[in-house]
């Protein structure tokens, strides 16, 4: 059955095509996540396997993580120019090429090109900016809802299956743990080509909440390179906002207290107190389980209220939880706790933070604005990556890192409501 046949049939039953295309991104946004969380669970057995120290593991997953979002702006100029599906499954192709390559590794060098550059350019074209012109094209009621759900897909998948990947590799080692991500990815890859298509005009039909066919833009004429110049063009428009800035700043504080410390250094940190890989991954899986229900819940949330109070609110709550940590004595009862509590807030920020862009910036450029919002969040997790790593070597402990992303996370919570109120008259006109 083609595309418009399906979305035709799913019509007639009343199910938008969109929540098929949705579907599928949420399926390849969960398999890629998995990829790209993998390696902090790793890292105590890459330690003991290589000799490397945990500030050398560490600075190649920045590499990662900055790459991992600096991708963001301009996976969203090939998207345009290239289709989605053409764009996501040629990320799938890397990153999975990348991982089998690792299994022969023996340098630190080698960590570093395959783990740090090729993961993180491939994870970085299949980034949040994929959920968000997912979100935006296919729809305009029910937007947040289904930007919750990516979102929630992105957190969930680097999350909810690392006790898996931690029992794998303690029982058989990593490269049979990731052998299992692999076939996660084929089979995320081979959705992509079946189902995804890059527009709702490709199979006939509106936008969800639209009653009008919106054809397809004419790709961008001039080749790649002005294409690659366009994420750079938007920027310096962007740049002289205010919104960008602290758009920017907030979320370089979202993913330096996530991704690059909770994330990346969680296994390690809990170990420090007598907890086992497994244990400790399953803390995560917690956090990941609430992360989901906390992000789709943001998600209707941010259709509804104003999204800067919510993001205040967000930070604020993530503050406090990363405070407490170091002044819990790492019981069972205290680390569940504080998943539960911190789960809720992993990345409910990404919902309200796009919406804040869409309609400040105008739909349109609401996909490539986020996008270096999102490099923002991974500067940060990449900062964070390495402070923590560096700490650690250093000083033996892991507290002043937690300490100082929970008041920058307190900070971000002021910082936010320095928004004004309403979107500028021209973006509203344009979202």
């Amino acid at each position: 059955m083609t595309s418009a046949s399906l979305a035709r049939a799913l019509q007639a039953r009343g199910v938008h095509y969109g929540w098929l295309a949705a579907g599928v991104t949420f399926l390849t946004m969960l398999a890629t996540a998995g990829a790209l969380g993998s390696a902090g669970v790793m890292l105590p057995a890459l330690r003991d396997e290589f000799g490397w120290t945990t500030a050398e593991i560490s600075g190649a997953l920045a590499v990662r993580f900055l790459l991992f979002g600096l991708l963001g702006p301009f996976a969203a100029a090939l998207m345009n120019r290239f289709g989605v599906r053409q764009v996501t499954g040629t990320a799938l192709g890397m990153i999975v090429a990348g991982i089998l390559a690792s299994f022969a590794m023996t340098e630190l060098w080698q960590l570093f090109l395959l783990w740090g550059v090729v993961l993180g350019v491939g994870t970085g074209l299949t980034a949040l900016v994929l959920g968000a012109t997912v979100a935006t094209r296919w729809f305009t009621h029910r937007r947040g809802l289904v930007m919750g759900l990516m979102t929630a897909s992105n957190a969930t998948g680097q999350l909810v299956f690392l006790p898996l990947v931690a029992a794998l590799t303690e029982g058989y080692g990593w490269r049979t743990a990731l052998s299992v991500t692999v076939a996660g990815l084929a089979l995320a890859f081979a959705l992509v080509l079946a189902f995804l298509r890059d527009r709702p005009s490709d199979v006939g039909l509106p936008p969800h909440g639209e009653t009008r066919v919106q054809p397809a833009p004419p790709p961008p004429a001039g080749g790649l390179a002005p294409l690659l110049v366009l994420p750079v063009q938007v920027l310096i428009e962007v740049s002289a906002t205010r919104t960008f800035w602290i758009l920017f700043l907030t979320f370089f504080i979202c993913g330096f207290s996530t991704n690059g410390l909770i994330q990346t250094h969680w296994v390690a940190l809990c170990g420090d107190f007598g907890v086992l890989p497994v244990a400790a991954a399953g803390m995560l899986a917690v956090i990941g389980v609430f992360d989901l229900a906390g992000t789709i819940g943001s998600g209707w949330l941010s259709d509804r209220f104003d999204n800067r109070r919510l993001l205040a609110w967000y930070y604020g709550l993530r503050g406090l939880s990363l405070v407490f940590l170091p002044f819990s004595d790492f019981s069972a009862n205290q680390l569940y706790l504080f998943a539960i509590f911190y789960g809720l807030d992993w990345v409910a920020t990404v919902p309200p933070t796009v919406r804040l862009a869409a309609e400040r910036f105008g739909a349109e450029r609401a996909p490539l604005v986020f996008g270096w919002v999102f490099a923002g969040h991974q500067i940060g997790a990449a900062a964070a990556s390495s402070f923590a790593g560096w700490v650690r070597t250093d000083s033996g402990s892991y507290m002043p890192a937690l300490y100082a992303a929970g008041v920058l996370c307190i900070g971000a919570a002021a910082i936010i409501l320095f928004l004004s109120r309403e979107a500028p008259p021209r973006a509203r006109a344009a979202a």
